[in-house]
């Protein structure tokens, strides 16, 4: 095609979870329902944690934080593709789409890495004991989460411009109902070796690594649970990781999902319903398991509701 008859796309238009009217309202209802109970539970999270001296420890520190994440990674989709059932015209301009880009990797990256700081947490707590609060201290609290935030900003400063260094013409309709790298790169119209080259090596050594860490720390998590001779002490150093475990095995089990499955059956509409999995309903989940799975939280929880009843 000569480059006179090019047209520079300005703005792109989110096809969205479906595309049948029929859907938009009843689907607005359910998504409106799933973002508030996220903003609610990660909310509660961050207050329990912050406000109460029994949580005041590294474990809920990073529980903090991965609330923090949730809310953030959720807020940066939610309220555009709640507005988007809305309207006829369901556009986002260039920029607009590279923020919400750009943002979604910085929190969903900060995720991976949160999960695989808490993973090694666990592992201190329950492997070395009696130097936990010396290996994990405050300052190492501090640096640890300080290190996941400024790894997943740095990723979206790379990948981002990356993915909108290409050119893009004629086509702007994405089919997704957020801006993400794959959908925007299938829209090019020039040569998209470097920028999925980029995008493939994060997302392969973020996963790995992670991945590596978390499987390590639980490895050696189960042979020192197997080593306690008292059924109830094994119980007790299994309640401290299991929530975790929970959490641990819905997030990467949905990424395991979209990235292991076979070429012949993926398909952008796969992608799209992993990624509702991963950025709407995980964040949903992740308050629900550990206030349920956490006699601390849940002591605390019950506390916060009753105290003006005393």
């Amino acid at each position: 095609m000569a480059s006179g008859n090019l047209t520079q796309v300005t703005e792109f238009i989110l096809m969205g979870v479906s595309d049948r009217p029929e859907l938009q309202i009843p689907l607005f209802l359910l998504f409106l329902v799933i973002y508030g109970l996220t903003v609610t539970g990660n909310l509660g999270i961050i207050t329990l944690t912050s406000a109460d001296s029994r949580l005041q420890t590294p474990m809920y520190f990073f529980l903090r934080h991965l609330a923090v994440i949730n809310l953030g990674n959720s807020t940066v989709i939610a309220p555009k593709m709640l507005v988007n059932f809305l309207v006829s015209k369901k556009t986002t301009s260039y920029y607009e789409c590279a923020t919400q880009l750009g943002g979604f990797l910085v929190f969903i990256v900060a995720e991976i890495f949160m999960l695989a700081v808490m993973a090694y947490d666990r592992y201190v707590a329950i492997c070395n004991p009696l130097l936990y609060m010396v290996v994990v201290s405050r300052r190492i609290c501090l640096l640890l989460v300080s290190l996941t935030y400024f790894y997943g900003f740095c990723t979206a400063i790379v990948v981002t411009p990356c993915v909108f260094s290409v050119s893009y013409c004629s086509s702007n309709i994405i089919n997704h109902f957020y801006c993400d790298n794959v959908p925007l790169l299938a829209l090019s119209c020039s040569d998209t070796y470097i920028p999925e080259t980029v995008v493939f090596i994060f997302s392969g050594t973020n996963l790995f690594f992670s991945m590596i860490i978390v499987l390590i720390s639980y490895f050696n998590i189960v042979l020192a649970i197997l080593r306690i001779r008292s059924s109830e002490g094994r119980q007790k150093a299994f309640s401290t990781c299991a929530s975790h475990m929970v959490a641990v095995t819905v997030f990467y089990g949905t990424l395991l999902f979209m990235y292991l499955q076979p070429r012949t059956n993926h398909s952008l509409n796969t992608d799209k319903m992993a990624s509702v999995f991963y950025t709407l309903v995980i964040p949903m989940l992740n308050p629900v398991i550990y206030s349920l799975r956490n006699k601390d939280v849940k002591d605390v929880l019950k506390g916060f509701l009753h105290g003006p009843c005393k």
